[in-house]
């Protein structure tokens, strides 16, 4: 499942300097952002290999991920907020503010062989509640 965590922050009366390190296993080897896309849904896919961190350097949006096994609702709201996803993870990201920038880091180059759009099931309920 996705990790939600505080990136380190350096702070002091000149401003704040938050710190990508040591964050992906294979490092970074691609980088983008994500912007303009209020009133709409980015994402819809997991991965075969890659694992991807994202940050709202400026605004908030939030990420629903689906492992598989659980569900949850991430809200990236601050610079200093990551969440590492792993290529198992199904997510799509949504309800972007107005000025949101939603930065992506990447450990694999794209490749479009990568990306899986086919979501989990649906968990069939228990008869055991």
């Amino acid at each position: 499942m996705a990790k939600l965590f505080h990136l380190q922050t350096f702070s002091s009366e000149k401003g704040s300097l938050t710190v990508f390190e040591k964050i992906l296993p294979e490092g970074i080897r691609r980088i983008f952002y994500i912007y303009d896309a209020e009133n709409q849904i980015r994402g819809g896919h997991r991965h075969v290999l890659a694992n991807n961190a994202l940050t709202c350097v400026s605004g908030s949006c939030k990420v629903f991920v689906d492992d598989g096994e659980e569900q949850h609702v991430y809200d990236l709201d601050a610079p200093d907020i990551c969440l590492l996803l792993d290529p198992k993870d199904w997510h799509e990201m949504y309800d972007f503010s107005e000025n949101a920038v939603l930065l992506v880091l990447s450990d694999q180059f794209y490749d479009k062989e990568d990306y899986i759009f086919e979501r989990y099931p649906e968990k069939k309920l228990s008869p055991i509640q």
